[in-house]
């Protein structure tokens, strides 16, 4: 039943650990630059550079299983990743600019606010548009 359910949701289950932990690097990241004494603008930067560089590397391996193997493949793969990658980034940093700015509240509670947005709308972009089968 186990090994059923887990074929059946393989890339859903590893998407999620790895979305933890590309979640789990972003505010590392932003906590140590916020502690650096950085601009909540260059901690955002920052974090989400290291979380989509750590992103792409386990989504093509271990969640989607990328089948682009040519260079060209690989590089247009790896360019609309970033691009969505910096679509919901930005739409990220609205929602953390919205929440410190706007409502006067905690740099690292929005951040991690904004974070449950960007995991759910990349893995749609992801699944959707990036990493999909070859014949589709």
């Amino acid at each position: 039943m186990i090994k059923t359910l887990y074929s059946k949701y393989r890339e859903v289950f590893w998407y999620l650990v790895f979305g933890v932990l590309t979640t789990v690097v972003n505010i590392i990241v932003f906590w140590g630059m916020h502690e650096l004494q950085s601009p909540y603008q260059v901690s955002y930067v920052v974090a989400w550079i290291a979380a989509v560089l750590f992103a792409y590397i386990t989504n093509r391996i271990w969640v989607f299983a990328s089948q682009a193997h040519q260079a060209s493949a690989i590089i247009k793969e790896m360019l609309q990743f970033f691009m969505a990658r910096l679509v919901t980034g930005l739409i990220g940093f609205g929602i953390l600019a919205f929440g410190v700015s706007m409502l006067h509240q905690s740099d690292l509670i929005w951040n991690v606010i904004q974070n449950g947005f960007v995991i759910i709308s990349n893995y749609i972009l992801s699944k959707v548009m990036i990493f999909k089968a070859p014949n589709n």
